[in-house]
């Protein structure tokens, strides 16, 4: 069993070779089988005590050398050195040897970079001239091992080339879907901001609107009333840079403590400050409070303010109820009003009333707006799982 320095040094060499640039390791292979081919006439002379023929040299040099070009054009390279070294016995003074390592190896690069079209024909063709060039049937059955021997390490090659492929393909496709699932979070993050901007922003301003239009009907006949009027419309104007400043905080990724964003418990405030504007809002909340999922403790209030507001803007009425019902598994959040001309102030398509419900279900949740049964305003039923449920969800 080896090692595993030894594991290490294999798997730093074979990353070595494939990081060389393919035609400098075509020509060692090519210079290699040269010297192969070559060491007999080298190496000693014939039983004749003369030197060897110079077709051997030639006959081998000219095989080998197409082997440089060999993942250019796999198939030519083959036919070019199995028809050379068919001419290798032409002269009988050169020395006995096997002269099949170039064409294995053109063999191997056929199997390896070829198309099935292409790779079959020359596998006969080469399979056939070599049985048919060699001198005996023990000859020609070992060349034949050779040659699937050689076919088959080239089709493994092509098939483990092919799986990294695919491998890589894969791991640029998950980093691709990362990036775009990545966008689209912060795609979700940007809308989510902008509606709480918004939700801050149309609280805010409706609520100075309508203390700033009272404000000069009642500083001439209560003096004490147009004071608290300014002093709600600078209560709402704080709050509002309050929350401002904590969204921007988000925006700008600023470290260190943030407040914490609204809640459930400040439903209650809200429907006091609201209060302040001349509008009856009657507030309760039954049933023992239970844990909500934090979006969700978001989302209430910021539903309850989007629907107040909505009142206070559109609705025209006199009264509002802000009810909380606390289930088994469910907030209940039900905000009705005695407003008149319903249909026309509060279209379904409405940027608030989608908000609403895109908050609702984004908390695994339901929101439900529409006109009261009885046709004396608007009513606003939102329903948000508590935490455990949300969890499971």
């Amino acid at each position: 069993m080896q090692s595993v320095s030894e594991i290490q040094v294999f798997a730093r060499f074979r990353r070595w070779l494939g990081g060389l640039p393919p035609i400098r390791v075509d020509l060692a292979i090519t210079a290699a089988v040269i010297v192969l081919h070559l060491w007999p006439f080298i190496s000693r002379h014939n039983p004749f005590g003369v030197p060897w023929h110079w077709w051997g040299y030639v006959v081998v040099v000219a095989a080998s050398l197409p082997l440089i070009w060999r993942r250019r054009a796999p198939v030519p390279v083959l036919l070019a050195n199995v028809c050379t070294f068919v001419l290798y016995d032409f002269v009988e003074v050169v020395p006995a040897q096997p002269i099949t390592y170039g064409g294995l190896i053109a063999l191997y690069t056929v199997a390896a970079y070829s198309r099935l079209w292409v790779r079959v024909p020359a596998l006969v063709v080469v399979t056939v001239g070599g049985v048919w060039a060699v001198g005996s049937a023990e000859t020609a059955l070992r060349g034949l091992v050779q040659f699937a021997a050689a076919y088959a390490i080239g089709r493994a090659a092509a098939s483990a080339r092919a799986h990294a492929a695919a491998l890589e393909e894969r791991a640029a496709q998950l980093v691709r879907e990362r990036q775009v699932e990545a966008e689209r979070a912060a795609e979700r993050e940007r809308a989510r901001i902008a509606r709480d901007m918004h939700d801050i922003l149309a609280h805010a301003v409706s609520l100075m609107v309508v203390q700033a239009e009272a404000g000069p009907v009642v500083v001439r006949h209560d003096p004490d009333k147009a004071e608290a009027a300014f002093d709600a419309i600078a209560e709402a104007g704080r709050d509002a840079m309050v929350q401002l400043r904590r969204v921007l905080k988000v925006l700008k990724e600023e470290e260190g403590p943030r407040a914490p964003q609204p809640a459930v418990s400040a439903i209650e405030f809200l429907a006091a400050q609201v209060r302040e504007t001349g509008l009856e809002v009657v507030y309760s909340s039954t049933g023992e409070p239970r844990r909500l999922h934090p979006d969700a403790e978001v989302a209430a209030y910021r539903i309850a303010q989007e629907a107040l507001t909505n009142i206070v803007k559109h609705a025209g009425a006199t009264r509002a109820d802000l009810r909380l019902t606390w289930q088994d598994d469910t907030l209940v959040l039900d905000i009705t009003d005695d407003g008149l001309s319903v249909s026309k102030n509060f279209p379904e398509g409405g940027n608030g009333l989608i908000g609403i419900r895109e908050r609702a279900a984004a908390c695994g949740g339901t929101a439900r707006t529409g006109p009261r049964a009885d046709g004396r305003g608007f009513q606003v039923l939102v329903t948000l799982p508590l935490l455990a449920r949300a969890v499971a969800a």
